[in-house]
């Protein structure tokens, strides 16, 4: 009788964590300029300090031969970066990869949803921060959520395995509608997953600490509408969530979507982390809440020999992982913004 092997996990940390997980941030540009995640008044990396697709296809393959079997594009936002869809078609391509995946604010999927799917990406995340079209123009400070809608409905009629939409929640600014988009989503065969503010990148609209609102009020909140089943033992009356991972998905009765909590800042998720992540200018980030970092950039561009440096490099910062995040509503000890980071 045949025995098929399993390959041993090639990216292990120095906390016994299998990397198998890249995040890659296509372009530091966005569409868009939500309140948490970007300044009013942007400065943009010039772009040839961007990573060409060419070099992020070069870095993608060297991490899927060291194991990575998922990758997630995003931004800013991936789909305002030229070539979006012949790079998704190469990178689909790849050997190993098991996903292709991609977070969007959704602007642009009336045109390229098709396209995408085509392409071989497999699941979007899609933020919606709200159902009402004032509300939307406040958080994206110039957004139109006839653009997001239409966009959502295109990724619902374009074949893609599985659809999230993703809400920052914010107290005073949105966290009054958890429970209709919750229902919206539901109702379309969609997850959803309410997501925690994180102190990332200086900003003037608000303070922080004002706007935080912990995962467990609202699944609280949302155990009140919906039936939760206990597909992750949820304690609703427990003093954490305690995850299992960045999104710590619920099974709802009677629909075939989830209800998801991403909680860094209440419910630290650090132990079973899988992932890093690739900013727009080639920076591996080995943490969403702490500076360690390896320029890739530097070692792809102009090189003859990269096939032979990325790996010995990847494998090098993989060892400089850090254990956890730190974040405080109170300060901002990173500077970088979201767009930047990779999602």
């Amino acid at each position: 009788m045949n025995h098929k092997l399993t390959a041993q996990p090639a990216l292990i940390d120095p906390f016994g964590r299998t990397v198998n997980y890249l995040r890659i941030s296509v372009t530091d540009r966005c569409n868009l300029r939500c309140v948490y995640c970007m300044a009013e008044d942007m400065i943009f990396l010039p772009r040839e300090q961007l990573l060409s697709l060419e070099e992020i296809e070069t870095i993608a393959k060297a991490f899927v031969g060291l194991g990575v079997n998922k990758i997630r594009l995003t931004g800013g936002e991936p789909m305002v970066r030229k070539g979006i869809v012949g790079l998704c078609e190469k990178l689909s391509s790849l050997d190993g990869l098991n996903e292709l995946v991609m977070t969007t604010n959704g602007v642009l999927l009336d045109q390229h949803a098709n396209d995408l799917a085509k392409a071989g990406v497999k699941r979007l995340n899609i933020s919606l921060d709200s159902l009402q079209a004032k509300r939307v123009k406040q958080i994206t400070r110039h957004g139109q959520l006839a653009d997001v809608l239409s966009g959502i409905e295109a990724a619902g009629n374009a074949g893609f395995e599985r659809i999230k939409l993703n809400v920052v929640v914010l107290a005073g600014v949105n966290d009054d509608e958890v429970i209709d988009l919750a229902e919206f989503a539901l109702v379309r065969g969609f997850d959803i997953s309410f997501i925690e503010e994180m102190p990332l990148g200086e900003i003037s609209s608000h303070k922080r600490k004002d706007t935080q609102v912990a995962s467990l009020s609202l699944a609280q909140r949302l155990a009140e509408k919906f039936d939760f089943e206990p597909e992750n033992n949820l304690d609703l009356n427990s003093n954490q969530l305690s995850n299992k991972g960045p999104s710590r998905y619920q099974k709802v009765s009677g629909y075939t979507g989830r209800i998801g909590f991403i909680s860094p800042m209440t419910d630290n998720f650090c132990s079973r982390c899988n992932r890093v992540r690739l900013t727009s200018e080639g920076k591996l980030l080995l943490c969403l809440g702490n500076e360690h970092s390896m320029d890739l950039r530097e070692i792809v561009r102009d090189n003859t020999n990269a096939e032979v440096d990325l790996p010995i490099a990847i494998r090098d910062a993989i060892t400089r992982k850090p254990e956890k995040h730190h974040f405080d509503a109170n300060k901002t000890d990173i500077i970088r913004f979201m767009n930047m980071t990779g999602g």
